[in-house]
């Protein structure tokens, strides 16, 4: 007989909560390299970035989204998700004046900022990609003014060369903060 079978309803949840927390703990610690960055690959324009996994809370399909009057031309509108309202910035239009084209790889990075959470529409998302931390600081300057503000740095892993977008100082920039016209 399984020793499970003596316990009451209340301590056989209770032990598979204990078996639960035990096996997340485990699982963090592995995925946690000490010494390694992980981040989020994505394209704007012609353009190849990378953000911090904490920096980017959920990728989603683009859903359908309300007008705002008033507002820049890059906010794209409002789009109801799980039941909060989250504005939907044209990354695109904001950083290069230049309207992302939909497709089926035209994805919605969500991102905390004070307040909430805002979407950022994105080209195409690359998915994962991991670097040492040692090689994240040797990144090469930013040339482009429009994202000197923003990108950290530049580096190449494997053919592709992405430059290192902070989404932290992107929601505290003065003129993302300020949509309305």
């Amino acid at each position: 007989m399984s020793e499970n079978a003596a316990l009451t309803p209340f301590e056989l949840l209770a032990h598979y909560e204990r078996a639960c927390i035990a096996h997340s703990i485990g699982a963090t610690e592995q995925v946690a390299t000490e010494g390694l960055w992980r981040g989020i690959g994505f394209r704007v324009g012609r353009r190849a970035f990378v953000s911090g996994i904490d920096e980017i809370n959920e990728l989603l399909a683009v859903p359908a989204l309300t007008q705002v009057p008033g507002t820049q031309p890059w906010l794209m509108g409002v789009a109801n998700v799980r039941g909060n309202l989250v504005p939907a910035i044209d990354l695109g239009r904001f950083l290069f004046d230049e309207r992302t084209p939909a497709s089926e790889r035209t994805r919605l990075l969500l991102v905390r900022q004070h307040g909430g959470t805002v979407g950022l529409l994105v080209d195409e998302v690359f998915g994962q990609r991991t670097m040492d931390d040692d090689r994240r600081g040797e990144g090469e300057e930013e040339n482009d003014p429009r994202l000197a503000r923003f990108v950290t740095g530049n580096i190449r892993l494997g053919e592709q060369s992405f430059g290192l977008f902070s989404m932290s100082r992107l929601v505290r920039a003065p003129d993302f903060r300020q949509a309305a016209l």
